[in-house]
């Protein structure tokens, strides 16, 4: 996620900087100056979450607020303490130099409000791998993962805000294979600026893809695929999307959620801005083939749930929808597409290469991110936190 970092403030941050709790309202007025900003760091995500109790905090400068985050509590059994969870945030100043500055009065006002342990996913890039050198490495036998390819762009902020948290007495969460719990440290994303920052086309953008994309795009077309996007609030076509969403997750063995978390989602996310939540609908003679929700704050668009029939896929409806949401991203003068999480392997043997070779189609580029990081405030509590949380699979 390409991230717009907010004013550093105007004096020594190690002094001055207090956090304190916002208002929804001050939080997105926050958020409405910044280019980009998780969509899991919005107020409304607090209430898609109804699982956690959640806060919005602002980091102050004087009356300024300079920082934010939306914080999600996850309660012990029996105990009123709490795990707080900032997902892809806080939405803060990383690159000066000065992280501790931001990090301590947030941990001391987590503290207070019962926090055991503290768990960031700084928006910080670390590098970032092209297309082509992607193909390469999986068709080198010898390259199993990502991070044995050289990067076609390091980020010298993005490696200081790591070691810094080393310093600080985080610990880095560690995927055990496949993805991780919670957020994926690795994206696909799409750039829709060229490198001078000017807009590209929808001609330049379906020119990076492979030709086995653009081929699959015309023939949805030819076959007569049409991508519509639901009305606001249109529960017929929610319903719709939910179904085929069930028969993938039973095609792909994954568990699928409830119909009442997307309607939740949609209201949610639509509430706090028009644009933030969109339904597309692929159907082919009347039959709906595929199906994704689209989620879009400031000038980040991203790729959230998906769906597919497994029933008419020559007609490639994916490819169709896909490109409809790249090029509403455009229309919307996004930075970037992202299509979200994958992992790191390049293994050709591995079940979660296909996931990669399908995104890298794009023409896009695989981003790291810093991951998700954890402060035990309480030792012996993060540590029982951590066994509960494993027991419970």
């Amino acid at each position: 996620m390409t991230t717009t970092p907010p004013a550093a403030p105007r004096t020594d941050a190690r002094t001055r900087l207090a956090v304190r709790t916002l208002t929804p309202e001050q939080h997105r007025a926050f958020l409405a100056d910044r280019r980009s900003a998780s969509f899991l760091q919005t107020p409304a995500w607090g209430a898609v979450k109804a699982e956690w109790r959640h806060e919005s905090i602002g980091w102050f400068d004087g009356d300024e607020v300079v920082g934010a985050a939306l914080v999600l509590y996850r309660q012990v059994p029996r105990l009123k303490r709490y795990l707080a969870y900032l997902p892809e945030g806080p939405t803060i100043t990383y690159d000066d130099g000065d992280l501790a500055a931001w990090l301590a009065p947030m941990t001391a006002h987590l503290k207070k409000k019962g926090a055991f342990g503290i768990r960031i996913g700084p928006p910080v890039v670390l590098g970032r791998w092209g297309a082509a050198s992607i193909k390469e490495g999986i068709a080198d036998e010898s390259v199993a993962r990502l991070g044995q390819l050289p990067p076609t762009e390091r980020s010298a902020a993005g490696a200081a805000v790591v070691s810094q948290l080393h310093e600080l007495g985080w610990r880095k969460l560690e995927a055990e294979g496949g993805f991780s719990a919670g957020q994926p440290a690795f994206n696909f994303q799409i750039p829709l600026r060229d490198a001078d920052g000017e807009p590209r086309t929808e001609e330049q953008v379906l020119a990076g893809m492979n030709q086995l994309w653009r081929r699959n795009i015309k023939k949805a077309a030819k076959s007569g695929v049409e991508v519509t996007a639901a009305a606001p609030g249109d529960d017929e076509a929610l319903a719709a999307f939910h179904e085929l969403y069930v028969h993938t997750a039973e095609r792909d063995h994954f568990t699928p959620r409830p119909l009442s978390y997307f309607r939740t989602m949609r209201d949610a996310l639509s509430a706090e801005a028009p644009e933030r939540f969109t339904l597309f609908l692929a159907r082919h003679e009347g039959d709906l083939v595929a199906a994704t929700i689209a989620i879009h704050v400031g000038g980040h668009y991203w790729y959230s749930y998906g769906a597919s029939s497994t029933e008419k896929r020559e007609v490639r409806g994916s490819n169709a929808v896909q490109w409809t949401m790249i090029r509403a991203a455009l229309a919307a003068g996004c930075d970037v597409y992202d299509l979200r999480g994958i992992t790191e392997t390049l293994d050709a043997g591995d079940s979660h290469v296909g996931l990669i070779q399908f995104k890298v189609g794009t023409g896009g580029e695989a981003v790291e991110y810093a991951g998700e990081w954890d402060l035990p405030v309480n030792k012996l509590l993060a540590r029982a936190f951590d066994l509960y949380m494993a027991r419970r699979g």
